[in-house]
């Protein structure tokens, strides 16, 4: 029953992007954007895993996976906010913080801009990754019993696992949508896209999981 919840929640959080597209004419940048803060949440998520895994002991790998997670997805977020939307005014204007706290800086500065350039309804569809995915990792991670099997090093890659599958995809199946000028059955394709993909990887993780078992 979990396991159908769970997907059910999947193909829902996919879903408003599907009715962004068709009632509220979202552009492939708008969805684009919407799967990279997925990363976010993915991230978030992530920090609850280690810390449940090992408690106290998990600060250290947590505050390193945090910096360098969000150092990654600064500059993933700034490729694809200048690409996708000009290079928006407002990176760069401020003093650029010390080391490497500069990435963490352009991260802040790449979620200021896509909330600025999203739609307002861009919120409620980013709302819907966080319940997918929080309901996934309570029933999935603690309950189902992969807290068990997990291991620090395998939550730190975990991540970027998925990033590299599913964003490449992404990011050129958005860019040959821009390149035909954005017709509406590209956009419903791409989203298409990633709703196949991410019931894959879901899968595939929960497969992994029980294979360890």
């Amino acid at each position: 029953m979990r396991q159908r919840i769970n997907l059910l929640l999947l193909i829902a959080a996919n879903l408003f992007p599907l009715a962004g597209v068709l009632l509220l004419d979202w552009d492939v940048g708008a969805l684009v954007v919407l799967y990279w803060s997925e990363n976010l949440v993915l991230g978030f998520y992530n920090i609850l895993k280690m810390v449940s895994v090992k408690g106290i002991l998990a600060v250290f790998p947590a505050l390193f996976f945090t910096f360098h997670y969000g150092a990654f997805c600064g500059v993933h977020g700034f490729f694809i906010t200048s690409m996708m939307f000009d290079s928006p005014a407002g990176f760069g204007n401020d003093e650029p913080w010390p080391l490497f706290l500069v990435f963490i800086q352009l991260l802040l500065d790449v979620i200021d801009q896509v909330l600025a350039l999203a739609p307002q309804a861009w919120l409620v569809a980013f709302l819907g990754l966080m319940i997918s995915h929080g309901y996934s990792f309570v029933s999935n991670f603690l309950l189902g019993g992969e807290r068990d099997r997990a291991t620090i090093q395998g939550l730190m890659n975990a991540p970027y696992q998925r990033i590299m599958i599913l964003h490449v995809a992404i990011i050129a199946g958005g860019f040959g949508v821009m390149a035909l000028d954005e017709p509406l059955i590209l956009l419903l394709v791409l989203v298409v896209l990633k709703l196949a993909m991410d019931i894959t990887l879901h899968q595939r993780e929960r497969k992994r999981f029980a294979e360890a078992a």
